[in-house]
């Protein structure tokens, strides 16, 4: 598990919703991310509106890199969702830091469970201490459709 949230040099981390560049976060996840293909802007902003947001951004430039959001009741429960960093930046540690972040953020609130579901990218979460469930046939999924 790793103990750091440092992001590699050159990037930082904000939970500030106005840094949130929410037009360049619509796009990535409605044109390249499998779970969110074609979610529309309004239903994407009020995600982001209901939710903890968690924006990575190059120092140099001011321009965010990667998104990162968390629905959550801040005592109990959290899901972390809508993970994405961009192509330009893959493979820096970007997204694992973000989710080491995440994980940070998180911790002070005494959360029993964290979630995330993910297609491709165990191991970038196996790295921020996130592991399979142990029950999985004990969870079950009401699914509304899109």
């Amino acid at each position: 598990m790793t103990d750091t949230t440092a992001l590699p040099d050159g990037y930082e981390l904000s939970t500030d919703p106005d840094r949130i560049d929410a037009e360049r976060v619509h796009r990535w996840l409605s044109t390249d991310a499998y779970w969110a293909t074609g979610r529309p802007r309004e239903k994407q902003d009020r995600a982001i509106e209901g939710s903890l947001n968690f924006g990575v951004y190059d120092t140099a430039s001011g321009e965010q890199v990667a998104y990162a959001r968390v629905v959550t009741d801040r005592a109990t429960f959290a899901w972390l969702c809508d993970v994405y960093v961009d192509r330009s930046v893959r493979g820096k540690g970007v997204g694992t830091a973000l989710a080491v972040a995440v994980r940070e953020e998180l911790r002070p609130y005494g959360l029993r469970r964290m979630l995330l579901a993910t297609h491709d990218a165990h191991g970038v979460y196996e790295r921020a201490g996130f592991a399979p469930l142990e029950n999985p046939d004990q969870w079950m999924a009401l699914l509304f459709g899109q």
